[in-house]
């Protein structure tokens, strides 16, 4: 293991760490790895316990970089068989120093209680303590002391050191005990916190069964290649993203999507690595490697959301570099001041001195934002939400107005043809359909899987049809010439100024008025400049659509907006199925971003939420950009701020609440941390604080705030059961 390195000069290699408990430890760690000789560039996610390191270096180097917190380094791709192997014991080294030096205490405090505190023996035990359980904690705040670095070994290590030079050995050897437990359970609730993803990780499985060459063969899921096909047996876990090829079997997609009940597949449907198989037997085509997985894409941009601070962790990071200083100051003023004038004993006030420097250390303070952050990303990853950074989380719960995408968004994204009206006797209907498949199977657009559904289900192949001089008119239509005539399709009004059969178009608005009044979409298909059909298209609201926007209403959004390309009769039934007031419809791309900033200037923060490919300008130019269906969709989790991996619309209202949440957990525990220190410091003036105080304060006020931000971890996706949140 101590032989494995990075590639080469340059290249760079990840590893998990084992042992962070603090953002500051994670920063020295950093600076340590970058001053080794063979490393170009180091760069610590403290969030995610990884270090992605560019040159060369060994582990055993790497965990010599971190020795001064015992840290553990284990490259990212090493075996979690061999992990586990060595998890255990490096557990037990961990804490090793921990139980030793709380042994000696106990001996140490046995013999003074027995023979009183200036036996010889009390001494050399509790001090034997302080040097087990306090060496690395006074090695690293000694080091800083040197160079001048105040942080919160610093002010452990001059309190300690002076509690033992006035005398006072139980105290001293006491707070470096509950230090140390102190520091165990910040890594414990951090890791606690980091589970959520790393129970992500594990859902995959490592290995998995391939037919190649007529053979079936067990493989290793990273051995997988795109073009395999996997047998995926009932109960058994998909091991890498493909098509179905053949078989039916329903899939539970929680994992990936958030949702509760499994999803019936089918030959042609996708499905996801991580999610599992039910009742029947799967052949399945790999498009994507296990590492190139939407899963292990998930888990990558998590741990990247999560190494991006918020505003408000950015708030304390600047506190705490005048915290620090401020509290040395008034620790040397207690200290000095009150003996000099007003003649009180020195080492009673030197006491209270060192008690201050123990009050002041910002754990609490510092751990207080990270955790919450952590926990919230974290916690809505594993129900289908993808929030991209901290402060995308914080910007979130300040929304105040929602607009929405029609096709797709509030709809179903599943249109169909309902209606095909010929207007030329030249052409039949089934070859009016196979022209308009044709030409929209060059289209992304939603619409255009309405007809080619459409065609499939009568049978009509397009795939071999030779289609010359395409063209697509964003928010307009296509155009392209094929056998020996130029044809177009789209919505009607840019379908007229492509033609000129002002009888055609007589027909045609009749049939635009009365579908359009049922809520219809409507294709024109033109020959030559002459319209020969139009197609009916519907695609009704998604069933959760008014319950969503009634939770939205309760959460005190202020405007709810559907902004659409389609026409405003067709959007306007939508919207009212939907329970939409505010519609706007007939708008190009430009519009929609223009919208978007007309309700930034009324509202300002807004939320768009599309799906992450025709709405891309105006998720970009929104507050908070959403997207939806984010699941196989490489456009939505690379552009948008926040993916709803399933699409269920109430997850945004469940995004809105965690949000709100998590900033009032932040303040919360910012507050509290203040506070309790706060209240420690004013025992000086009676003279009450002592360095056990001290310490069980910040002790204290660390794990309550720790404990404060795991309740994140439970925050419901329906208002009202909200787990104690």
């Amino acid at each position: 293991m101590a032989q494995q390195t990075a590639s080469a000069s340059g290249a760079a290699k990840v590893y998990r760490v084992e042992g962070f408990s603090c953002a500051n430890c994670a920063g020295k760690f950093e600076d340590n790895v970058k001053r080794l000789p063979g490393v170009v560039d180091a760069k610590v996610n403290f969030a995610a316990a990884k270090i992605t390191v560019i040159g060369e270096a060994t582990v055993a180097e790497l965990e010599e970089a971190g020795a001064f917190e015992n840290l553990k380094v284990v490259p990212e791709d090493a075996d979690a068989a061999d992990e586990q192997v060595r998890g255990l014991p490096a557990l037990v080294r961990r804490h090793a120093e921990l139980i030793v030096g709380s042994l000696l205490l106990l001996a140490g405090l046995l013999i003074r209680s027995a023979f009183g505190e200036g036996h010889p023996a009390t001494a050399v035990l509790l001090a034997a303590s302080m040097a087990v359980a306090g060496h690395r904690l006074f090695r690293t705040g000694l080091r800083n002391l040197a160079r001048l670095e105040f942080d919160m070994r610093t002010l452990m290590t001059v309190a300690i050191i002076g509690a033992a030079a006035i005398g006072e050995w139980t105290e001293g050897a006491v707070v470096v005990i509950l230090f140390a437990l102190s520091e165990a359970l910040e890594r414990y609730t951090m890791e606690r916190a980091r589970r959520s993803i790393r129970g992500l990780m594990e859902l995959s499985p490592r290995d998995a069964f391939v037919l190649r060459d007529g053979r079936e063969m067990a493989v290793k899921a990273d051995d997988i290649a795109a073009g395999d096909t996997l047998i995926v047996r009932p109960g058994a876990k998909i091991a890498a993203d493909g098509i179905v090829e053949s078989g039916v079997s329903s899939v539970s997609q929680a994992a990936i999507t958030g949702e509760s009940m499994p999803v019936d597949k089918s030959p042609g449907d996708e499905v996801y690595a991580g999610t599992l198989n039910g009742d029947g037997l799967l052949h399945v085509r790999v498009t994507r490697p296990a590492k190139d997985s939407t899963i292990a894409r998930i888990i990558r941009l998590v741990e990247e959301a999560q190494a991006k601070r918020a505003p408000a962790q950015a708030f304390v990071d600047r506190f705490a570099r005048y915290y620090t200083p401020a509290v040395i100051a008034a620790a040397v003023l207690i200290a000095v001041v009150p003996p000099a004038i007003a003649g009180g004993d020195w080492l009673d006030w030197l006491y209270q001195g060192l008690a201050v420097l123990v009050v002041g250390c910002p754990c609490a303070l510092v751990i207080s934002t990270p955790i919450a952050i952590v926990s919230s990303i974290g916690g809505a990853a594993r129900k289908g939400v993808l929030i991209k950074g901290g402060i995308h989380l914080e910007q979130l719960g300040s929304v105040k107005a929602v607009a929405f995408d029609k096709t797709g968004t509030i709809t179903q994204g599943e249109p169909r043809v309902t209606d095909i009206r010929m207007l030329n006797d030249s052409l039949n209907r089934r070859d009016a359909l196979r022209i308009a498949a044709a030409l929209e199977s060059r289209s992304v657009h939603p619409l255009a899987s309405a007809v080619l559904r459409a065609a499939r289900e009568e049978g009509i192949e397009v795939s071999g049809m030779a289609l010359d001089n395409f063209t697509s008119v964003t928010g307009r239509g296509i155009r392209g010439d094929m056998e020996g005539a130029r044809y177009a399709i789209g919505s009607p009004e840019w379908i007229r100024t492509e033609t000129d059969g002002p009888s055609a178009n007589t027909v045609v608005e009749a049939c635009v008025s009365q579908w359009r009044s049922e809520g219809k979409t409507v294709l024109a298909l033109a020959r030559n400049g002459e319209t020969i059909a139009v197609f009916g298209v519907i695609d009704g609201a998604r069933p959760e659509c008014r319950e969503t926007i009634g939770m939205l209403r309760s959460l005190g959004i202020r405007r709810i907006a559907m902004l659409t390309g389609d026409n405003r009769r067709a959007a306007e039934a939508v919207a009212r199925e939907a329970g939409i007031a505010d519609v706007r419809a007939e708008l190009m791309p430009e519009d929609k971003l223009e919208a978007i900033r007309m309700l930034e200037n009324t509202f300002g923060s807004v939320a768009m939420v599309g799906d992450g490919v025709n709405d891309a300008p105006a998720l970009a130019s929104a507050t908070v950009g959403v997207a939806m269906g984010g699941a196989g969709a490489d456009a939505a989790l690379e552009t948008a701020d926040i993916a709803l991996m399933g699409d269920d619309l109430r997850k945004l209202p469940y995004a809105i609440r965690l949000s709100r949440k998590t900033l009032s957990v932040i303040r919360q525990n910012i507050a509290f941390a203040l506070l309790v220190k706060l209240a420690a410091l004013l025992l000086v003036v009676p003279g009450w604080l002592t360095l056990w105080i001290a310490i069980l304060s910040d002790m204290g006020a660390t794990v309550m705030v720790a404990l404060n931000a795991m309740r994140l971890l439970r925050v419901r996706e329906r208002a009202g059961t909200a787990g104690g949140a």
